[in-house]
């Protein structure tokens, strides 16, 4: 739910790109280290998928498993970061109004959408998505890697069955990633593959990239654990020549 304490107005002078993404669409793009992601749920989203890439070094990537484990939690939430598959990180969550992100579902697939939908444009999913935006920077099906679903919700029972929760996504709700080192990000506006509606029916998104302050030394994200100071020495090694 969004929150009415938290200024979501983003300062025009700040604002390097801004882009409505419409359902059924997708977004690729590389966010520089320092820089920030915010991703906007417009009208209520049947889910956002989206993968991300240290845009040096395509090689590594988003590890959802060590996001989750590290951090005890399978749900993403402000304060949380993203960590890719060499311990390091990717991107920080700075700030979220939704707090309903999913790293458990996966993702549509053609197959899945046929099973799913009837007639429309059911061909459109994510996996075809994220395979057309890595084509285009000379990468592959191999480079495919489970995802992360922003604005939806799963519930895991106590049998271990997962069951899509309906009514958690907010319109006007956004999450920003603060890059930690330069990603390369795919969205796929589609939806989540356990979103329970017949239609094919996904809400456009709003993606800003801008100009975010740099972390003080008592940043939320970067003095959460122990984990995570240790995740920070990896990533800035990276960039301390």
């Amino acid at each position: 739910m969004v929150q009415s304490s938290i200024n979501t107005a983003l300062n025009a002078s700040l604002v390097r790109l801004e882009e409505v993404i419409p359902g059924g669409n997708y977004w690729s793009g590389v966010i520089q280290r320092g820089n920030t992601l915010r991703v906007t749920d417009l009208e209520g989203s049947q889910g956002v998928a989206m993968v991300c890439y240290n845009a040096d070094n395509a090689i590594e990537r988003l590890n959802v498993a060590d996001t989750s484990k590290i951090q005890f939690n399978a749900f993403l939430k402000k304060g949380m970061v993203i960590y890719s598959d060499m311990g390091r990180i990717l991107f920080s969550i700075t700030e979220d109004t939704s707090s309903y992100h999913d790293l458990l579902g996966g993702c549509s697939s053609a197959a899945s959408n046929a099973a799913k939908y009837e007639g429309g444009d059911f061909w459109l999913n994510s996996r075809d998505h994220f395979l057309k935006a890595l084509t285009r920077r000379g990468l592959g099906k191999k480079d495919i890697m489970p995802n992360i679903n922003l604005f939806t919700r799963i519930a895991v029972g106590t049998d271990g069955k997962m069951t899509f929760v309906e009514g958690s996504e907010k319109p006007g709700s956004f999450i920003d990633l603060r890059a930690e080192m330069n990603v390369l990000v795919i969205l796929s506006n589609c939806p989540h593959v356990m979103h329970p509606s017949p239609v094919f029916a996904p809400k456009p998104i709003k993606v800003q990239v801008w100009d975010s302050p740099a972390p003080a030394p008592d940043d939320l994200c970067r003095t959460a654990n122990p984990e995570a100071v240790r995740g920070f020495v990896n990533t800035d090694a990276l960039f301390a020549q």
